[in-house]
Order: structure tokens, then C-alpha cells, then sequence
């Protein structure tokens, strides 16, 4: 996949009403700091469009990145942020399954854990409520530059056993760094193009 441009079209809060797109959506969800925003903006080619931060819970909006006129990048609100008062939190609850159960035009759900530790309560009601709306998440297991290449296997063990995944389910390790991981996301989202 080759990236030529990029445009946040939609952002959506508790308010809005979802927009009714005509091109194929892959969406990202992951806990706040999982490292999203850098995943997306490393599959853009992007230094900062999808926003980062040091501070957790950015992402309070549901973001539509049209790429390509081809396709939209669906970057949904970061769960499971410690500080956020809990009428927030089932805010953000809520955006993410009203988009998972409106959307008529989701071809991937790609979900992010950090491949340093076990996924959390939160990660794993997130996997279900994926698997419940008729979805096969696709792992992307981000931070892989912060542990030793020989723990590669045995983190992403922990990550399957945990989320108790099914045989078959694409694990991506993803290096906001070196970007390793980004040609067999790109695979993916070539894969969805093609079927389009």
C-alpha cells in the first residue's frame, strides 16, 4: 500500500451522528498509551496528524481518516484511562460500541495490546465485545522495541493465551520505531482493497 494522501474527515463525539461511508473502514481500538496514535501516524506516513501524547486518553473522539479516497483509517477513543471519572469512561464505552454496532462498512478491526504485559480486564472485554459483533480482531501487539527479540514469542503466547484467541488469529508485533510490522499491516489492508 502505497500512501499518496491522507485527510481527517469526520470526528465524531458522544453527540454525533456516525457518517454513512461509502469506502471500506478499518477501525483501531486499544487502551489509552497503547501507542495508537503512533500506529496510525506511522501507517500514514505522518510525523503527527493522529495526535500523541505522554498523556493518556487523547483520543475522546472517534477520527476518520480518509486514505486514498480508497479507504478510512478509524481511529476509535482510547479505553480504560486510570484517571478519567467514570461518567467519561462509559462515554468512550459507549462511542466505540455504537460505532461497532452502527457501522455498516467495517472490514477490519485491528486491536492493540501492548506486547510488554498481559492484556488488562479492559483489553479482553474489548476482544469480546469485537467477537460478539461478528468480527475477527486482528492483534497488533505494539511497544516490540522495548523487549528483547528472544521474549518475542513467549509475550506474544502470554497475549493469545490471556485473550484465549482462536488458532487462526493474525498477531502483528509493531515497532513505532523501526516500524517493523507496518509492511504485513499494509498486506491487510491490500488484501481488503482487493476483495473492494
Amino acid at each position: 500500500m502505497v500512501i499518496k494522501s491522507v485527510n481527517l474527515e469526520t470526528v465524531c463525539g458522544i453527540t454525533s451522528k456516525l457518517p454513512e461511508n461509502k469506502l471500506p473502514e478499518v477501525a483501531f481500538a486499544g487502551k489509552s498509551n497503547v501507542g495508537k496514535s503512533s500506529l496510525i501516524n506511522g501507517l500514514m506516513n505522518r510525523k503527527s496528524l493522529a495526535r500523541t501524547s505522554s498523556k493518556p486518553g487523547k483520543t475522546q473522539t472517534i477520527n476518520y481518516y480518509n486514505i486514498n479516497e480508497q479507504i478510512y483509517f478509524v481511529d476509535l477513543p482510547g479505553y480504560g484511562y486510570a484517571t478519567a471519572n467514570e461518567s467519561v469512561k462509559a462515554q468512550w464505552g459507549k462511542l466505540i460500541e455504537d460505532y461497532l454496532h452502527q457501522s455498516r462498512k467495517i472490514e477490519a478491526v485491528f486491536l492493540l495490546i501492548d506486547i510488554r504485559h498481559a492484556p488488562s480486564d479492559n483489553d479482553r472485554m474489548m476482544y469480546d465485545w469485537i467477537l460478539d459483533r461478528g468480527y475477527k480482531p486482528v492483534i497488533i501487539a505494539t511497544k516490540m522495541d522495548k523487549i528483547k527479540r528472544s521474549q518475542l514469542s513467549k509475550q506474544i503466547k502470554l497475549i493469545c493465551d490471556t485473550l484465549d484467541v482462536a488458532d487462526d488469529t493474525t498477531v502483528i508485533p509493531y515497532s513505532a520505531l523501526s516500524k517493523q510490522g507496518r509492511d504485513e499491516i499494509y498486506e491487510l489492508l491490500d488484501g481488503i482493497l482487493a476483495e473492494e
